[in-house]
């Protein structure tokens, strides 16, 4: 990211409170002709340092009660192993993201849940039944807050 100009940081930070921007709002909030704006754009979609848009989705206003952190510890930390706990634990719809970590855990996966017992389904069903899995912790959320700006030091 150290090849990244002033004008690219800018854009990336605009874009990431306001993914919605149109290119010639965003053009006139950097300064530059909507077209010199684009080709920016394109440029750090190539480079893979813009991702996709995705809309973000209030699990609540859908029914989804609770939200939980599952921590799963492996039995053992093969490449097949953790590989395949992976895709299974993302192939489960409740499964919002997966983080692969270090530490006495394996996996954090972050999840949406109608209520307990969802919850308490899911563990049981999806993880704990499974021959790789040694240990589950469970841990409600009661908040979650997204910070979706770089930070000061990036720009």
């Amino acid at each position: 990211m150290s090849d990244l100009d002033r004008i690219d940081r800018k854009i990336l930070a605009l874009l990431q409170k306001d993914g919605r921007m149109s290119n010639k709002e965003l053009a006139a909030a950097v300064e530059l002709a909507p077209s010199t704006c684009f080709e920016r754009i394109r440029r750090l979609r190539e480079r893979g340092v813009l991702g996709d848009h995705h809309a973000t989705v209030d699990p609540e206003a859908l029914g989804v009660g609770l939200q939980a952190l599952i921590s799963v510890r492996l039995r053992q930390h093969s490449r097949d192993e953790v590989e395949e706990f992976q895709a299974h634990a993302l192939a489960q719809e409740e499964v919002l993201a997966l983080f692969h970590v270090t530490g006495r855990q394996d996996f954090v996966l972050h999840v949406a849940v109608r209520d307990t017992e969802h919850l308490r389904d899911l563990a049981m069903d999806a993880f704990t039944s499974r021959a790789e899995v040694a240990q589950l912790e469970t841990s409600l959320v009661f908040t979650m807050e997204r910070k979706a700006v770089l930070p000061d030091y990036l720009g």
